[in-house]
């Protein structure tokens, strides 16, 4: 038992020297921070950078109050307005109570057709393939893409159709346009 006492002691004198070394270690590095902070306190200060001059913009006087909103619809009253109004009634325009077809979905550049089929009725069918890679059926006044485009002839080499395009102003114009066989 003598041996494990005299170990025992020996270790708590060893703790207690490792904890005072560290209590006055730590006084030492404190009184070392206290004379650094002081030393950066007394130095001189450097010049300050002086502020940025503002720059000064040109004033602007928004005097278009009395216009017509670009954006409002056109008032048949205004005397420019009177000749669209009249011009937007005629002409060709959408039907917009039918019911769209699955092919409308789609931009009319990402559809593909990819053959005809022709039937005991007389019909020739077109073949059309979507961007999802689905095939569609078509018949003649059939619509695809998404500009109202109504198709007016189909071919073995193409599907030709025509599109409403607006001009701006509420008139409508027809313009022509085929999608070609895909030979891929």
């Amino acid at each position: 038992m003598n041996g494990t006492d005299n170990s025992r002691s020996w270790l708590r004198s060893a703790l207690l020297v490792t904890l005072a070394a560290t209590v006055f270690g730590c006084a030492k590095s404190k009184d070392e921070l206290e004379q650094y902070i002081a030393e950066v306190k007394a130095r001189p200060a450097g010049p300050v950078e002086p502020l940025p001059i503002m720059k000064t913009f040109e004033t602007f006087i928004y005097a278009a109050h009395g216009l017509r909103e670009p954006f409002a619809p056109i008032n048949a009253d205004d005397a420019d307005s009177s000749q669209a109004a009249t011009t937007a009634g005629v002409g060709p325009r959408p039907i917009r109570d039918r019911r769209k077809e699955e092919l409308e979905r789609f931009p009319l550049d990402s559809l593909d057709m990819v053959g005809t089929l022709g039937a005991e009725d007389g019909n020739t069918y077109g073949l059309v393939k979507d961007p999802e890679g689905v095939v569609h059926r078509v018949l003649a006044n059939n619509y695809l893409g998404q500009n109202d485009g109504r198709i007016t002839g189909i071919f073995e080499d193409r599907i030709e159709l025509v599109q409403l395009i607006s001009d701006g102003s509420g008139s409508w114009e027809e313009q022509p346009i085929s999608i070609a066989l895909d030979d891929e």
